[in-house]
């Protein structure tokens, strides 16, 4: 047997056990993971929340003034989205599960039908989140919004500290919450 030829046997089986190596460290294991699902670190700093301000449907005024020193979801969304009509029941929850904690969910509507459809929508759900008609100005001030739903989270300081586009399960929404509560 030659010195080449030897060579590249050994570089074979060198090749197969590192494939074997890496492939068996690559698998998912089949015994159940018991631990608690982790949290993000601490979520960067994307840019300062927009001025903006409108009137709910409620009458009261909402806007950045109005939630200094509060956790904020701004979800930019409408009636007839089914990933926004998604998330909604999510967000009744979290708005009652940390509500006391400084969180405040705000939904901003694109609806182009107006006052009366959403206001209807908000009854039939039992919506307890504050909600307003988004105007072209405040969807500027966000930067535009090209897909809805599309939702920032502002820390206690006016940081939008992550954004989403497209729906999000409660659970894995509510971790990145928790890293500003």
């Amino acid at each position: 047997m030659t010195f080449f030829t030897q060579v590249r046997r050994q570089g074979v089986v060198l090749l197969t056990l590192a494939a074997i190596v890496f492939l068996c460290g690559c698998t998912r294991s089949n015994v159940p993971d018991t631990a608690q699902p982790q949290a993000p670190a601490i979520l960067p700093v994307l840019s300062a929340s927009p001025a903006w301000q409108l009137t709910a449907l409620d009458g009261k005024t909402v806007g950045a003034e109005q939630l200094k020193g509060k956790v904020v979801v701004v979800d930019f969304w409408a009636t007839w989205c089914g990933p926004c009509v998604h998330e909604i029941p999510g967000y009744i929850a979290l708005q009652k599960k940390y509500g006391d904690r400084g969180l405040v969910i705000v939904g901003l509507s694109v609806d182009q039908n107006g006052k009366t459809v959403v206001s209807k929508f908000i009854s039939d759900r039992g919506i307890n989140y504050t909600i307003a008609l988004a105007t072209e100005e405040v969807i500027a001030a966000f930067g535009g919004v090209e897909a809805i739903p599309t939702t920032f989270l502002i820390d206690r300081e006016g940081y939008i500290r992550h954004k989403k586009t497209g729906a999000m399960e409660s659970e894995e929404y509510e971790k990145l919450i928790l890293t500003l509560l």
